[in-house]
Order: C-alpha cells, then sequence, then structure tokens
C-alpha cells in the first residue's frame, strides 16, 4: 500500500527590501544578522566592503579545493616525470642519476599552478550552480535596478525564523524603497 506525501511548498521565495543607499542595506544586513536570519542574501551594483560579513556570508570550500587542486598537480607532474625518466624512457647521460629533483621542479610547479587554476573556475562554476538564466529573485519589482543604482536584502522563506508578515514588518523598521514577497 502506497502512502502519498503532501508536499510543503512555499507560496513565497524570499521577501526582498528595496534600499537608495549601501548604508541603509548594511545596517538592515547587520540588524537581520542580529535578529538570527541566517538564510539571506544581499544584491548591490557594486561590492561593498563589510557586506558579506554582515550577511553571514562564510565559504571556505573553494580555497581548500584549489590546494587539493595544486596538491593533485604537483602529485601529478612530478609522478609523470618520474615514470618517464625511469620507467619509460629512461637514458643515462654523462653518468647522471635518471631522477634528479631540480631539473623536476619546474614542471612540477607548472603543474601545481595549472590543476590549482583550473580547479578553482570549475569549482567556482559548480558551487555557484551556474550557468542559472533563471533565479526566483529576478521577480522582485525593480530587481533590474540592483546593476544600477538600489540595494537589495533579500531574507528567504527557507529560514527558520521566517514568517512572512514578521520579515515584512522588521524591515520597513530600517526604512527601505520598497517591501515585496517574491514567488518562487
Amino acid at each position: 500500500m502506497s502512502h502519498a506525501v503532501a508536499e510543503e511548498t512555499s507560496t513565497v521565495y524570499a521577501v526582498v527590501a528595496e534600499f537608495d543607499t549601501p548604508e541603509k542595506l548594511m545596517s538592515a544586513a547587520e540588524s537581520a544578522r542580529k535578529a538570527g536570519f541566517k538564510k539571506m542574501d544581499a544584491y548591490s551594483p557594486f561590492p561593498i566592503h563589510g557586506l558579506s560579513e554582515a550577511i553571514g556570508f562564510k565559504d571556505v570550500k573553494v580555497p581548500f579545493l584549489c590546494f587539493a587542486g595544486g596538491l593533485t598537480g604537483a602529485l601529478f607532474g612530478y609522478t609523470l616525470q618520474y615514470y618517464v625518466h625511469v620507467f619509460d624512457y629512461p637514458m643515462n647521460v654523462g653518468g647522471k642519476p635518471l631522477v634528479s629533483l631540480p631539473s623536476m621542479i619546474p614542471v612540477t610547479y607548472e603543474a601545481t599552478i595549472l590543476f590549482a587554476g583550473l580547479t578553482a573556475f570549475f569549482s567556482m562554476i559548480a558551487l555557484n550552480r551556474l550557468p542559472q538564466p533563471y533565479h526566483s529573485i529576478f521577480n522582485t519589482p525593480g530587481f533590474e535596478r540592483a546593476t544600477q543604482d538600489r540595494f537589495f536584502l533579500a531574507i528567504e522563506s527557507a529560514d527558520a525564523h521566517f514568517d512572512a508578515e514578521k520579515v515584512k514588518r522588521f524591515l520597513q523598521d530600517h526604512e527601505p524603497i520598497r517591501v515585496s514577497e517574491v514567488e518562487p
């Protein structure tokens, strides 16, 4: 016997406040963080110093992945040269050893840089879930101005403390131009 499980779908993706200055956005973001909101994002036409800390953005995945990619590259570069010089095509020239560490440093170094760079590029694409031609935030009224002269703070419905009416009242206290409920 199968039982149908009713999926709970929220009718709201987020509540979004639109501000006209970066200072108001920073103030609202810091207040939201202090109020306990964790699932939020901010949108600005230019980088704002301290905004990522204000919204609680902490991500250590990319540096770790870059280090792992670089280490893999170093091991690959050294192992490739060792295999070629010792097993595949050993040449004894002038009585020199088959494996000479100083001669292997440039290729090992370049493989490290190559693998770390490629890992950074592809991990950024994957972790940012790109390409993403559509996102619910695009439904926000006036959001096209986020690339021109407006600043937006979105508190998502996935947040544990989310209640649309309470979030609206909370954001209204920070003097936004407009507060909107955004559908998914």
